[in-house]
């Protein structure tokens, strides 16, 4: 009898075939999952649902989101694991742990509140902009951009990446005739495939010279590589955070910003701002603290220049823009959020130089859902504006305060938290965090060109608050504000206030750590 009989007919316990059956913790994948799901319901609905109703598929989006938000509750209650190795359940490629809780509730929230103010832009649209397309877009990009931190595996990680990007595209260019929404789109597509690619290569060579892709087994060997492959992981490990960081808009990856953030619709805008950054932060943070500690002195320098360059870059930018200038404000917000890119790299950067890489990474996811909550309500303020002034540009924030005084209230509270200025004082703590981080690390004069950066940006900020409070031109014309609409603004309001009223809600990930 030839061995292959005489294992077919052992029994099956004795087989010498190792399982490969897992179970899935469902609990676990339960919040991308859900917001896929009703990905698909939306996509399917939207075939059987008239004209009409369509705006019911935006309410059902919304109540996907926060579902799927309310689902990261019980998994509070202890760290999760599922699709592990059948031979070693340490390995797997889904982790439902402290980071990952804290990212997936910053990446729903995010979509959340800009679903919100989806609502209203579609509804002020008037049809040109198709609703169900639109509804199962957001949906997907939001599931793989949850799916992202739990991630544990490069392959994993490179699927949730695509799965969040791909229908970023078709949201920045679904307004049909639009020139500027269409070159928007195709310039951020063409270079996001381009940095995919570059990472497709890098994680290539980092498996060629390791012979696995589990972030854990990675670290490990990758120390270890042969003498002669040394280089090769090397070259790895840089072209694999290529791709991370053209997500998080780091100079010189940096250069869609402007025209995407302009050419997408506001919400849109406001979501890659916020959301599009946690996926890129948070898949390098993966990647360099839990997958290549050992090549700090490779990612460390790097990321710090890196850092320095765009802060410096994004500050600049903002400082230029023309306040009668066509979309000038959201040109300032998409600069901004550039600027702010380089803050958040900094601790990532100290993680290489610190003994502590937990306490640094915790000080970006500290700063990020900061800025995340004061940065969606400026972006909610500007799309209140655009329904009276289409081409947003900052001279029409002059005298906001005579037509809306709570929005303009609203706004310049925003403003001096991303300035990091009492009465925000979020802001000001998370700063003197990032700030904390780069001096522990022995980073000075990291610290130095951040201080000179915050300078530089307290002038745009401040120049944009003062105007609200100024003399309007001509009469003031008040105009009622949409429900969804004063859901967004008041929901960020509400987290700006509570986080600056209890720092210690975020500041506390800066001192535990999150792994």
């Amino acid at each position: 009898m030839s061995s292959l009989a005489q294992t077919l007919g052992q029994p099956l316990a004795e087989s010498s075939i190792p399982s490969v059956v897992q179970s899935v913790d469902w609990l676990a994948i339960a919040p991308p999952t859900l917001a896929a799901v009703v990905a698909l319901v939306v996509l399917v609905a939207d075939l059987f649902v008239g004209d009409a109703r369509k705006p019911l598929l935006g309410w059902l989006s919304v109540a996907g989101l926060a579902a799927s938000t309310a689902l990261l509750l019980p998994l509070l209650d202890g760290d999760r694991a599922t699709f592990c190795l059948t031979g070693d359940t340490r390995v797997c490629s889904y982790t439902a742990d402290r980071f990952t809780l804290v990212i997936q509730f910053l990446v729903l929230g995010g979509a959340l509140l800009a679903a919100l103010l989806s609502v209203t832009a579609l509804k002020d649209a008037r049809g040109r902009l198709p609703e169900g397309e639109f509804w199962f877009l957001l949906l997907s990009s939001a599931a793989g951009a949850a799916l992202l931190p739990a991630s544990r595996d490069l392959a994993t990680l490179v699927v949730a990446l695509e799965v969040a990007s791909l229908p970023a595209f078709a949201l920045v260019g679904i307004r049909h005739g639009d020139r500027r929404s269409s070159e928007a789109a195709l310039k951020f597509f063409l270079s996001s495939v381009t940095a995919t690619a570059v990472s497709l290569m890098g994680i290539s060579f980092v498996y060629a010279t390791t012979g696995t892709l589990y972030l854990t087994q990675v670290a490990d060997r990758i120390q270890h590589v042969d003498g002669q492959l040394h280089t090769l992981a090397q070259t790895g490990v840089v072209l694999t955070l290529v791709g991370f960081a053209f997500k998080t808009a780091a100079v010189p990856f940096h250069f869609w910003v402007p025209d995407t953030y302009v050419g997408a619709p506001l919400p849109i805008a406001a979501y890659l701002s916020v959301v599009g950054k946690a996926v890129g932060f948070s898949g390098l943070i993966l990647v360099t603290v839990v997958g290549f500690p050992s090549y700090a002195d490779v990612w460390g320098p790097a990321l710090a220049a890196l850092a320095a360059l765009t802060m410096t870059v994004g500050n600049l930018g903002a400082l230029r823009q023309q306040a009668t200038r066509a979309y000038s404000a959201v040109r300032l917000l998409a600069w901004s959020s550039v600027g702010q890119a380089g803050y958040l790299l900094v601790p990532i950067a100290a993680a290489a130089y610190s003994d502590d890489a937990e306490h640094a990474v915790g000080s970006t996811v500290a700063y990020a859902l900061m800025y995340a909550a004061v940065n969606l309500g400026a972006f909610a303020v500007a799309a209140l504006v655009s329904r009276t002034s289409s081409t947003n540009r900052i001279s029409d924030y002059r005298g906001l305060y005579a037509r809306n005084p709570l929005a303009a209230l609203l706004l310049g509270f925003f403003l001096l938290c991303l300035a990091g200025l009492p009465p925000g004082v979020i802001g000001l703590f998370a700063k003197v965090t990032v700030f904390s981080a780069a001096v522990d690390a022995g980073l000075g004069w990291l610290a130095v060109v951040m201080a000179v950066n915050v300078v530089i940006a307290l002038y745009y900020y401040l120049q944009w608050t003062a105007l609200l409070f100024r003399a309007p031109e001509g009469e003031p014309v008040k105009h009622r504000v949409p429900a969804p609409l004063t859901a967004a603004i008041t929901l960020t309001a509400a987290l700006g206030v509570a986080l600056s009223g209890a720092p210690q809600l975020v500041l506390r990930f800066a001192d535990t750590g999150l792994f």
